[in-house]
């Protein structure tokens, strides 16, 4: 028997988003509400759902960690042969979401991905936990195996080969995005369905200025 979620509702709160309000760059608004997600404690707060696409036009999505922010764009890290790598190598353009649900707040994120520096993906390979990094070598990403001892054996190879060592050395095919965003939408919730929805679009050849509309929800 299948659920029934037709009467599943959750009524939100009236705390607005006004035009008025919001800063002329969309990074800005997003990491205020970063911050605020940070002090309100919850789970993961950079969670995010990537979004890519097949080369047969299929959507791919899935969660991943926001790792890095700047003027720039939103960082994330990943093998570079896993199935969204190989899908960004084919197609550059993806979304990522952003659901704070405690909050009432969701972002939404279009743009082009790039590879960051082997450099900057260096420095954060070699600052996670030991046993991440050797989590990263040791697994294929995205290919068929044919059972978890395969990689309990290459961890258990690896934690000897590297045993006195607390960096390992980065792999080639791992290593860090940016997601250079064109257009960000901010959603919060606000009572009987008329929520809040305000988008920045990024707009081509006049100094890459962000033009700001309201949506209907």
């Amino acid at each position: 028997m299948l659920i029934d979620l037709k009467h599943l509702r959750e009524e939100y709160s009236s705390a607005s988003l006004e035009l008025k309000d919001v800063p002329e760059k969309p990074i800005e608004l997003f990491e205020q509400w970063m911050q605020e997600a940070l002090q309100a404690k919850l789970a993961e707060p950079n969670a995010m759902t990537l979004a890519t696409c097949k080369p047969n036009g299929f959507p791919s999505a899935r969660v991943v960690l926001l790792k890095g922010l700047n003027e720039e764009g939103f960082i994330f890290y990943t093998n570079y042969n896993s199935q969204k790598g190989q899908e960004l190598a084919v197609n550059p353009k993806a979304a990522l979401v952003f659901l704070w649900l405690e909050l009432q707040r969701q972002v939404r994120v279009e743009g082009i991905v790039e590879k960051i520096s082997a450099a900057e993906s260096e420095a954060y390979f070699q600052s996670r936990p030991k046993g991440s990094q050797i989590g990263a070598v040791a697994s294929p990403q995205s290919t068929v195996i044919p059972g978890r001892e395969v990689l309990e054996e290459k961890v258990k190879a690896l934690e000897q080969k590297y045993a006195d060592q607390e960096k390992l050395p980065r792999p080639d095919n791992w290593g860090g995005y940016i997601l250079k965003p064109r257009r960000i939408e901010f959603w919060k919730g606000r009572a009987s369905r008329l929520h809040d929805r305000l988008v920045y679009v990024k707009s081509e050849g006049r100094g890459e200025e962000w033009k700001i509309e309201r949506l209907a929800p």
